[in-house]
Order: C-alpha cells, then structure tokens, then sequence
C-alpha cells in the first residue's frame, strides 16, 4: 500500500471515529443531567475533543460511588424509623400556612425531622466563634465531633486543638473528620495530622483521593460541611472553617484578604439531628456504627422555643436537598427575602426563583463580595448581575478586603436557613453540605441585624454602574458562565 493510500485510510478511520464520539456522547453526556450541564460538556468535547473526553472521563460523574450512596440510603431508613413518632415540634397555627408542606419536604428528601425547643445564636465574628468552640470543647465530659471542610492546625486555632488534646488527656472521646483535597491543599497539613495522632484523636480523611488504597471517586465532589459537636448537648455549624482568617495562603495575605463568617451555636433537641450528620459521615469513611451515640430520640431536653430542621444534601442523596429547600422557600416568600452568598452561582430554576419573587412583588436583595478570592467562580458569579439588576433585584457589594463568606438567608419575618451551603451550582449538586432551617421571629431579628450590618458597610450596585464594565471583563464572565455548568 502506498504512503498516499495508507494517510488516507488513516484520515478516513479518524473521521469515523471522530463520528462515532460524537455520537457516543450526545447519546451518554446529557443521560439524567441538567440540559445546561449536557450543552456544556458537549461543547467542550466537540470543540476540542481529546481534552474533552479525558476531563469527562475525570469528573464526568456527578454521583459518588454505589457502595457510599447505598450506605445514605440506609442512614436515611434508620433516621426514619428510629423518628417516627417524634413529635416534638409544634407546628401551630401560627406558622406561615405553607411551612408545613416545607417541613414535609425536607423529611422526605434529607430524613431529618423538624423538631421544637431549640435554642439558637449567632456569632458574626470570625475569632469569637473559634474562641466559643474552644471553650466548649474544655466543657466536654462524653465525647467530641469534630468535622470541617478544611481543618488546620496553625497559629490562630492551636488554642482549640490545645482544647481537643486536654479533652482526650480527661478521658472524652475527639473524633475528626476533614475533608481530604481541601485541607491537604492548606500550608500545614502533615503538621496537623501529625498533631491530631500525636494527642490520641480518632481521626480520618473524608472522600480520599487514594487510588492506591482503593479510595477513589470524582475528585472534585467533596464534603463541605462544617460542624463540631460536644457530648450531643451543643452544636456548632455555619460558613466557618478552621483556619487562619487569611486562610494562610501568600496571595491572599498579600492581598490582605480577611474571610468574613458566621455560625449558629444551638442546644436543644436538634443537636442530636447534627450530631447524626456526623455520624453517617463516620460511617461513610470507617463503615463503624457507634451504637451508643446514633439515638436522635435521645437528645437533649428543651432549651427554647425555635423550631429547627436539619436538611443534609450532597451527591449521595438522589436530589438536590438544598437546592429544593431554597426554591421551596423563595416561591412562598411573600414580604421580602434577604440572600448572603459567596458565591452566587445559579442554575436556570433559582434564577427564575429569585427573578419571579421580584416580579410578584417581594423585594429582594443579595449580599455578595465585592472582591473574589477565586477567580473563576466569580466572574461565573458576576455574569448574572445584569439579569439580577434588571429584574430589580438589590446587590450590595461587601468591601474589600473581605471574603464574604457567610451562607445565610432570611424569608419573610420567621424563616432563615444557615449553613455551609452556597448559592452555586457546586453546592447543589457536587457538595456534601448541610443546612438548617429556623423558624423563629427572635432568631430572624437577630440574623436581619447581621444583615443589617452588611447593608451598613456596602455599596449598592447599580444597573447603569454595571453597563459601564468593560467589554474584556464581559467576556471573562461569559466564559467562567460557561465552564460553572460542567457538572
């Protein structure tokens, strides 16, 4: 065969497979995924196709593996069977008339039950809420519950590990988990490993990326959640992780960045719901039941008189937990709605969700950073404004140099959701996150005081300000748009 007729079968075998691709992938990418999410993926393997197949191959599954998710399913058999007949909340004629089917919502999507005589408060500052933890934990006589998103050991938390190490010098059980690629990313990773075994903590990595160990799954679906827990009696949970404020990161303390949080600490009954998060975590990485501690109907006696509901989402349940909670709630919003959000990234149903609540009447208004600490994310984040500002939605721009990090928002008069949750499609479909819902006028007072405090300190952004940008930023924010859709 001459060289002529050998190039040219081979052009011709290329072609065929190029088609065949082709096919295979409008026939396998948009199969139970987001229409959005499918264009997206088909587009970057048609337009370029060796990268395209390589990076779906990589991160094309938004699922965790069977073996976790079967393991979900049985956590949320157990929460419903052992929480039946809970009947402690008080769902009286003075909620709003369609919390209740909210309420039911959640129960069916996450298992959790909504339960009354709680107590709740907020802490806004960044060291306060390190120092709170700490001081909890030298209270601690059981056990401890320790799980972050990024956990370190550095110069501003080593007062809570020195807590934790005392705990176990006393006899109280310190279990830890921390998200794998989060904190083996941070500065001092071995170093705290190296502290939390070296001070007799039960402590394991959550989603390892060890192939080696046969611990392997899509690498960029990890656990968010933020939570430490102290002898089933006090629960901490929010935006905040354990870290340095600057987050220990050269650019960012060049940059002076200043990461801007808050958390809820809440005793009561529902403690004990948080602490099972916990502990089906704990199961997803040991595959160890703690028996003694899995009781939700053992929780604590009534603290106050809030009414909470732990909803846990993330990619090893079948639906998108927070996502529906929040749409729930927007759509029944009637007199306003208050958005915190880091990172306001969001797909086609909570667009329309925000955009309509305008539309119907309800004001609206969002706090977001004025600067972003990831540059993809938020040019992803700042390509939705213009539709924002159009539809009368309200920006205010929290001044550099902070992070804006907290997640938090409030409906109507009674209603607020908090948690580790962004607004962003990552969050809903990709993250293991948890959030929690509060009904309660006091505790929205005091969460439209922290929002009232943002409104202090930022700048709104207008719609003529923003037609002013120039065409270069345009651009970067269309095309960040388009790569936040590769779920």
């Amino acid at each position: 065969m001459t060289t002529y007729g050998f190039t040219g079968w081979f052009g011709v075998a290329l072609l065929i497979l190029d088609l065949a691709v082709r096919v295979l992938a409008v026939v396998i990418v948009p199969r139970n995924r987001r229409p959005t999410a499918g264009m997206a993926w088909l587009l970057a393997i048609f337009l370029i196709p060796l990268v395209g197949i390589v990076v779906f191959l990589l991160i094309g599954n938004p699922k965790l593996p069977r073996k976790r998710r079967r393991k979900q399913d049985d956590i949320n058999v157990y929460i419903r069977q052992t929480t039946r007949d809970l009947v402690r909340a008080n769902l009286t004629d003075e909620s709003p008339p369609w919390f209740a089917s909210v309420v039911a919502l959640n129960r069916r999507l996450g298992s959790m039950p909504l339960q009354g005589g709680n107590d709740a408060t907020l802490i806004a500052d960044y060291q306060a809420s390190l120092d709170a933890m700490t001081e909890e934990v030298g209270r601690a006589t059981r056990f401890v519950h320790v799980e972050f998103y990024i956990l370190t050991c550095d110069q501003t938390t080593y007062p809570l590990f020195d807590a934790l190490e005392a705990a176990v010098k006393r006899g109280v059980t310190v279990r830890v988990l921390l998200d794998h690629f989060a904190s083996f990313r941070t500065r001092d990773y071995k170093k705290t490993l190296r502290r939390l075994t070296e001070m007799g903590a039960d402590w394991h990595l959550m989603l390892p990326l060890q192939p080696l160990k046969g611990k392997f799954q899509r690498p960029d679906l990890r656990n968010h959640r933020k939570l430490l827990i102290v002898d089933g009696a006090v629960g901490y949970m929010g935006s905040q992780n354990v870290i340095d404020r600057s987050y220990n990161k050269s650019s960012n303390i060049k940059r002076g960045l200043q990461w801007q949080e808050l958390v809820t600490r809440i005793e009561g009954p529902t403690v004990a719901a948080l602490n099972a998060v916990f502990l089906s975590d704990w199961y997803s990485e040991t595959d160890q039941i703690l028996t003694n501690e899995t009781g939700i109907l053992d929780a604590a006696t009534n603290a106050g008189d809030l009414e909470l509901q732990v909803v846990p989402s993330g990619p090893g349940f079948d639906g998108e937990n927070n996502l529906r909670l929040f749409l729930a709630l927007i759509y029944n919003a009637q007199h306003q709605i208050n958005i915190t959000s880091p990172y306001f990234v969001p797909d086609e149903a909570m667009l329309y969700a925000v955009t309509t609540a305008v539309q119907r009447g309800v004001p609206v208004n969002l706090f977001v950073s004025e600067i972003g600490d990831q540059a993809l994310v938020y040019h992803a984040q700042r390509s939705y404004y213009e539709e924002l500002l159009r539809a009368g939605v309200r920006i205010w721009m929290y001044p550099a140099p902070y992070i804006l990090h907290a997640k938090h928002f409030t409906i109507d008069d009674e209603i607020a959701v908090i948690g580790s949750s962004n607004m962003d499609m990552r969050s809903f479909g990709l993250n293991m996150e948890v959030s929690l819902m509060v009904r309660g006028a006091d505790f929205v007072d005091e969460m439209r005081q922290v929002e009232e405090h943002y409104r202090s300190v930022s700048r709104e952004l207008t719609l003529d300000e923003w037609l002013t940008q120039p065409l270069r930023s345009t651009i970067l924010d269309n095309i960040a748009r388009l790569t936040s859709s590769l779920q």
